[in-house]
């Protein structure tokens, strides 16, 4: 018999939280809770959680640094927040959220999104050995199974974790024209939704990181198309 998956849900909000563990609970999943970020570090100590549930607005550090740490080498995040517009939104995609889900919603939406993370986190972990492979590009070397980059000098460049999502889609598919919703279905998978604003703020910001050390970036705008990446790719 399968181990259940185990779900944090990180929420201020008593009713909320009580609300959203019983209905994950009736679907076969373990369910810890905790009310703000000392809460969260205890029990993701305690029961290593799978994927967290995470609201943006929380009583001391709030979500969004919450969910900053947490992409760099913690379990999946999927954001809640009352703050529905597209800049909150991309904020937290930005942060490395697997995604993000703006309330009031309903119970089965969750579910759903909940779902769809852990599908993608699968696949992703089930991958052989051989295809944690690395892509070299104008003495560039991405090691996608250890999500680092390193530039010519072999030094790391220090991307975040939607960054280094966005690198891998473009260096994976050199020449390759990609859209903007094409580049949000791969990097954030079937639950995206299309924030064209969301895809060109990550592209600027990765441009720059890349511009820093190289003085030029990779990646081409294609006006009206989406962006290109116009290196010659090698696997190793």
């Amino acid at each position: 018999m399968n181990a259940p998956i185990n779900i944090l849900i990180v929420e201020d909000d008593a009713s909320v939280r009580d609300a959203l563990a019983d209905y994950l609970g009736g679907h076969g999943y373990a369910v810890a809770v905790a009310a703000d970020g000392r809460q969260m570090a205890t029990q993701i100590a305690r029961c290593r959680p799978d994927l967290v549930v995470l609201d943006v607005m929380l009583p001391g550090e709030d979500g969004l640094s919450i969910c900053r740490r947490l992409a760099a080498e913690g379990p999946p995040v999927l954001m809640l927040s009352a703050l529905g517009e597209t800049t909150d939104r991309i904020v937290g995609l930005e942060l490395g959220a697997a995604d993000y889900l703006a309330k009031p919603f309903e119970p089965r939406e969750l579910l759903a999104r909940i779902r769809a993370v852990l599908r993608r986190q699968d696949a992703v972990s089930s991958e052989p050995a051989e295809q944690h492979q690395q892509l070299c590009f104008a003495g560039w070397r991405l090691d996608v199974g250890e999500r680092l980059l390193r530039d010519a000098d072999g030094e790391l460049v220090s991307l975040t974790a939607g960054e280094l999502d966005l690198l891998i889609a473009f260096a994976e598919r050199p020449g390759r024209l990609l859209s903007r919703q094409q580049l949000m279905d791969i990097t954030h998978g079937d639950s995206a939704e299309n924030f064209d604003r969301a895809v060109d703020l990550a592209v600027s910001r990765l441009r720059r990181k890349l511009a820093q050390v190289c003085n030029d970036s990779p990646i081409e705008t294609v006006r009206g198309g989406g962006y290109r990446f116009r290196l010659p790719v090698q696997r190793q």
